[in-house]
């Protein structure tokens, strides 16, 4: 449920009124915009009475929320989110890109890559410690030893990190070192998983499962943000359909709706959606023309002799020429990289 009030609506009046609500054990996320304030109702709203609530003379509508997400929904919170992940905004004018390689192999690898990916425009590294793969005898990451050569990298480059989590045991040693969970397709639906991550304050980049709908992956969003971590990115990374060219289909629709159903960030990763290096470019640029915040690519210095997914990396030389690409993209709908 959510209850617009009248545009001047004093502070006290607003706070009453929620103190009233909250008798009906339900939570009240107040949303206090330029113009209008909005109160957010989580929980069962089926004991307010609406025609109750219209006799406050600073009510202007009170409306119902149809879809099961709340906290993630516009409706409960029309302005955009923007995401502050160690100094780098992901959400509002400036395309955030994300790079860096699948896993962390060396400490020269990992150093090598920040600061190349940074010279050329990224802003966040991103790189592998904990690889969940679908084959047990596949490269699974240097685990915690990777996470150590991530932070080496962010002291060298200063860029902020991003890196997959796998298991919530692991949250206490991510804390210190990592600026933004990752919390990859195949643990969409971990809900406990999901639900530890809620509790920390640390920003989260959620990736949509290989076959969840839009519902559903916002639904997986809203876990995390009922436990009080509403600092929540959507990443669009390809769905599982019946084409075998590419590793999954990047459903690029997804950017548009996501961005109509929530106000939380959206960003793409066009490396996992095609599993084909020349194919990521046209699907960056793609992502940006959708309206994509950001983007997640990865680089690699030598791809053809990386641990895990050198298919899908860029070369330094590739990265720069997508890199002059999605800019010009973005200067054409008033954003910029």
């Amino acid at each position: 449920m959510i209850v617009v009030m009248k545009k001047g609506a004093p502070k006290q009046e607003i706070e009453l009124l929620s103190g009233w609500l909250e008798h009906f054990n339900v939570t009240v996320n107040p949303i206090i915009g330029a113009e209008t304030t909005i109160l957010g109702l989580v929980g069962d709203t089926s004991a307010i009475d609406k025609d109750t609530l219209m006799l406050n003379h600073w009510v202007d509508r009170v409306m119902k929320v149809q879809e099961p997400f709340k906290r993630a929904n516009r409706a409960m919170h029309p302005d955009d989110t923007i995401v502050n992940i160690g100094g780098v905004e992901v959400g509002g004018n400036k395309i955030a890109v994300m790079a860096g390689p699948c896993s962390v192999e060396s400490e020269a690898q990992i150093c090598e890559i920040a600061e190349e990916v940074q010279r050329q425009g990224a802003t966040i590294l991103r790189g592998g410690a904990w690889k969940p793969r679908s084959s047990p005898y596949s490269f699974q990451g240097l685990k915690a030893e990777g996470l150590d050569l991530l932070y080496e990298a962010k002291k060298n480059t200063g860029m902020p990190i991003v890196t997959e989590i796998t298991n919530p045991a692991h949250i206490e040693l991510f804390l210190d070192k990592v600026d933004c969970f990752q919390i990859g397709a195949r643990n969409m639906q971990n809900f406990e998983l999901l639900k530890e991550i809620g509790k920390t304050d640390k920003p989260v980049l959620l990736k949509r499962g290989f076959a969840n709908t839009l519902e559903e992956f916002l639904m997986s969003a809203e876990y995390i943000m009922a436990e009080g971590n509403e600092q929540v990115i959507l990443c669009e990374r390809g769905i599982r359909t019946y084409e075998t060219y590419t590793r999954n289909t990047l459903d690029i629709s997804a950017v548009p709706a996501l961005k109509r159903l929530s106000h939380l960030p959206v960003v793409v990763d066009p490396s996992h959606a095609a599993g084909i290096y020349w194919m990521v470019e046209p699907l960056a640029m793609s992502a940006v023309a959708a309206g994509a915040d950001g983007l997640i690519i990865e680089v690699h210095n030598d791809p053809a002799h990386a641990l895990s997914d050198g298919a899908q990396s860029l070369t330094y030389t590739h990265f720069a020429r997508t890199m002059g690409k999605i800019r010009s993209i973005a200067a054409a709908i008033g954003k910029e990289i």
